[in-house]
């Protein structure tokens, strides 16, 4: 079974502008959506499959917003994060070769827009419109090998958000 998790990071703040973009924190909504939602989906994994219940990597985007988000899913997971500087800003593709490439067969990853959505959007056969902040797309495939994986609708897939 193949596994991809796509997290898009928490509502970040903006309040000064003289930040860079890969600096900028999360504000307080985003605080509290995090662990709501790392909470929510480790009870997820617990109740779908409890011989598995965590997936084996999370991959982040260097960026702080990114960064913080990721670290309360591996909080709720017990999983350890791993930053990757290719997924911040990356599209689609880049996303998903990640996944792939991690040697994973379940893999998280914590991202940013357009790439996620694009990403979710086509994974979802276009069920999942827009991942708004904080959103979790999980999608499973019936098969060990991730290029199959790509090449084929996913089995299933689920979709929440934190509003």
């Amino acid at each position: 079974m193949i596994e991809l998790v796509l997290v898009r990071h928490a509502k970040s703040d903006w309040g000064d502008p003289a930040l860079a973009d890969h600096d900028r924190p999360l504000n307080a909504r985003g605080e509290s959506d995090a662990p709501v939602m790392a909470a929510r989906l480790a009870e997820q994994f617990r109740s779908l499959s409890p011989s598995k219940a965590r997936p084996e990597r999370i991959l982040s985007s260097t960026a702080l917003r990114a960064r913080t988000t990721a670290a309360a899913f591996g909080e709720a997971l017990g999983v350890e994060v791993e930053l990757d500087e290719n997924l911040y800003g990356a599209p689609a593709r880049v996303l998903l070769e990640t996944a792939a490439a991690s040697g994973a067969s379940s893999v998280l990853i914590v991202a940013h827009d357009p790439g996620m959505t694009v990403l979710a959007e086509a994974l979802s056969d276009g069920g999942i419109g827009h991942m708004p902040t904080c959103a979790v797309a999980r999608f499973v495939w019936n098969e060990d090998d991730w290029d199959v994986a790509a090449s084929v609708d996913p089995e299933s897939w689920e979709f929440s958000t934190p509003r």
